[in-house]
């Protein structure tokens, strides 16, 4: 038999789902984060779900593994200080960087510049330069090239990067320079900008590869760690590490381009929902990823995530394939208060986290939290994870009347406004991934998942009037089964500048045959055989004077540029309804390997006969739109394909509960899914 583990580490759980692929069995569980060692929960957590299914770490085939590690790295400044070698005259490129800002049309009067990663005291000029042909016009010194390398020595930087002129062309350079600062600085790690992303654009090449170096120190660290505290419980398996874009990455290669890393935390869920609408029959799908710090959303269309060509942390904007995911700092453990000044209610960024937690935890937090209100208003029952995690109902109500107080309010309309605050949020980012990117969220369902995606999905789904809403299986647990039924995946992307009537579709082949078989190799060595290897070809294009391109999936195959003209254009009409008569012109070509896709089978439940009556544990009351409402409580595990769950109602297992408000009803798919329409 062969066992395959995802392993998620979100803020306040660290999510575990164990598989047999050859029966298709699971078992699953939920430790606390230890936020500081996120290996001692990973850990401890793979130990307990093994003994649960009856195996050791030792029975591991694969351990797949979704970590915030570089998010929270960015989040937190807690990066290396990192030296910079870029060619003569271009010593400033971090500061002058770009002139766009984020917010409204005055947003740079109040927006504080970010500093960069590589400050201008640890930047250095190597004098040579490379032509844009790729062929070199005058090569490096490298008696001066040493000298400043030595000079540097004195800043203590703890990693290194070169980005040299039109390196994306010919990175001979480059390398070159990485063997002279390897005798400078044995053993610091150095990353070269031809390596991380051998694309023309710049500052957006030089931000990533310094990001890149800013978090590698830190993230292989960690993933050495790991790895070696895995071998201690006898795991002889593969380690492999969620990308940002959703593919599996080998844990030896992240730690040499974590930059890759930067969304792995999230991708797991999409990865997990893609699946999961998949076997419901459903092709567009809002997910809604609600843990304990945050709220991850994105947008699935026709059973495919929407890629992004931009990965997005705080104020860093790094040039990575990634899942379009938008987060909000609205979790579970988001922290209401009401400001003295405007005496109105927020709720969130910050968060009570894992510890101490919520104030219901009874771990020591004593401010009011979203997870307190749910207690307060009966949306969350006093048992969780099976009855061994207790809540305490009264320290909730202690925590959430310093708010009713502030507001001058009772203490459930206090707790009411602060579900309603959060949902909002929440709202406002699906909107960022729907109707801001021309999409109309009538046309998609809602799947909530995560600790508490379940318990807000339907209120928020009545805002979008996105329906159905989608409960999966073991909400609280699919990243975890997203890590662990992704696919190995390695990328080549080139910078191809050419207009459509300078090239040939003959040239455009041969360019993406060329990197199909770089990519091919890659899953060659992580032992993925050409059989098993599936390809995906993007091509960036815009129109001739844009400032950005728009990603395009092409074939090699049949390939047509005329064709690919009338999809950009039909593209470019769809999200920002025009078009202009003007020159079309490639600006990069893409192309991705894929190994074989996990074999987890979903498992049918037993029929019903629609009446759910004997998954009915008793009868509770929540708090809904000012009142009172009689409700049922019901025991997952016993709803039977059929059953139709009607509101209010609230639906609790292992690790999530979900609730059904009044006027709507929860049908039960025959792969036990909930799916919730308004009555």
């Amino acid at each position: 038999m062969t066992y395959r583990l995802g392993c998620d580490v979100g803020g306040t759980f660290t999510d575990l789902l164990l598989f047999n692929e050859t029966t298709g069995e699971t078992w699953r569980d939920k430790v606390p984060t230890t936020p500081h060692d996120p290996s001692v929960a990973v850990i401890s957590g793979t130990s307990q779900v093994c003994a649960r299914a009856g195996i050791t770490p030792a029975d591991l085939q694969a351990f797949f593994h979704g970590t915030t590690v570089a998010t929270n790295a960015v989040l937190q400044h807690k990066v290396a200080k990192v030296g910079l070698v870029v060619t003569t005259g271009y010593r400033q490129v971090m500061q002058v960087a770009r002139s766009f800002v984020p917010g409204g049309l005055a947003g740079w009067i109040i927006w504080p510049k970010p500093e960069p990663m590589a400050p201008l005291e640890c930047t250095i000029e190597a004098d040579e330069r490379m032509g844009a042909d790729g062929v070199m016009v005058r090569a490096l010194d490298e008696d001066k090239l040493r000298a400043d390398l030595l000079r540097l020595k004195d800043e203590k930087i703890e990693a290194l990067t070169v980005c040299l002129m039109n390196s994306y062309v010919n990175g001979v350079t480059e390398s070159r320079v990485a063997v002279v600062a390897a005798e400078v600085f044995p053993n610091l790690p150095i990353s070269l900008s031809h390596e991380i992303l051998p694309e023309m654009q710049e500052y957006e090449r030089t931000l990533t590869t310094v990001a890149n170096s800013a978090v590698r120190p830190m993230v292989a660290a960690y993933i050495h760690n790991l790895r070696e505290q895995l071998y201690g419980t006898g795991f002889r398996g593969r380690l492999n590490l969620l990308r940002s874009d959703g593919g599996l990455i080998s844990s030896e290669k992240a730690e040499t381009a974590p930059v890759n890393l930067l969304m792995s935390g999230p991708a797991g869920g999409v990865a997990g929902a893609a699946w999961v609408a998949q076997n419901a029959g459903i092709k567009n799908v809002l997910t809604l990823d609600v843990g304990g710090t945050s709220t991850d959303v994105a947008l699935i269309e026709n059973g495919v995530p929407k890629l992004s060509r931009d990965t997005s942390v705080g104020h860093l904007k790094v040039r990575s394939s990634s899942l379009d995911v938008k987060s909000v700092g609205a979790g579970g453990g988001s922290i209401a208060h009401v400001p003295q000044l405007t005496r109105a209610l927020r709720v969130g960024p910050e968060s009570a986290g894992a510890v101490p937690g919520p104030a219901c935890y009874r771990q020591g937090g004593d401010k009011p939290t979203v997870t307190d209100a749910n207690v307060v208003l009966g949306y969350l029952p006093e048992d969780l994870l099976g009855g061994t995690f207790k809540l305490d109902r009264a320290a909730a109500q202690v925590a959430v009347q310093t708010v009713a107080d502030g507001l001058g309010v009772t203490l459930m309309e206090a707790a009411a406004g602060i579900i309603a605050v959060v949902n909002e949020n929440m709202y406002g980012a699906l909107r960022l991934v729907s109707v801001q990117q021309g999409y109309d969220p009538r046309d998609f369902a809602l799947m909530g998942f995560g600790g508490a995606g379940s318990l807000h999905s339907n209120a928020v789904a009545k805002l979008m009037q996105s329906w159905p809403v989608i409960v999966p299986n073991s909400p609280g647990v699919l990243c975890a089964q997203g890590d662990a039924t992704t696919r190995m995946r390695h990328e080549a992307a080139r910078s191809f500048s050419k207009e459509f009537k300078k090239t040939s579709n003959a040239e455009v082949q041969a360019v993406l045959t060329e990197m199909k078989e770089r990519v091919a190799r890659e899953l060659l060595a992580e032992d993925v055989p050409l059989s098993e290897q599936d390809y995906i070809f993007e091509a960036g294009i815009r129109y001739k004077g844009q400032g950005f391109e728009l990603p395009m999936p092409i074939e090699i195959e049949g390939f047509d540029v005329d064709a690919i003209e009338k999809a950009f254009d039909a593209e470019h009409m769809r999200i920002f309804g025009f078009n202009l008569d003007t020159i079309h012109e490639f600006i990069n070509l893409r192309a991705v390997a894929l190994g074989k896709a996990a074999s987890l089978e979903p498992i049918e439940i037993a029929k019903g006969d629609g009446n759910p009556q004997a998954a009915k544990l008793r009868d509770h009351e929540i708090w809904v739109e000012g009142t009172t409402h009689p409700a049922v409580i019901y025991d997952r595990a016993k709803l039977r394909a059929g059953d139709r769950v009607i509101g209010p109602a609230i639906v609790i297992e292992m690790d999530s509960t979900a609730l059904i408000l009044p006027d709507h009803v929860g049908n039960v798919d025959h792969f036990g899914n909930i799916l919730i329409y308004p009555a």
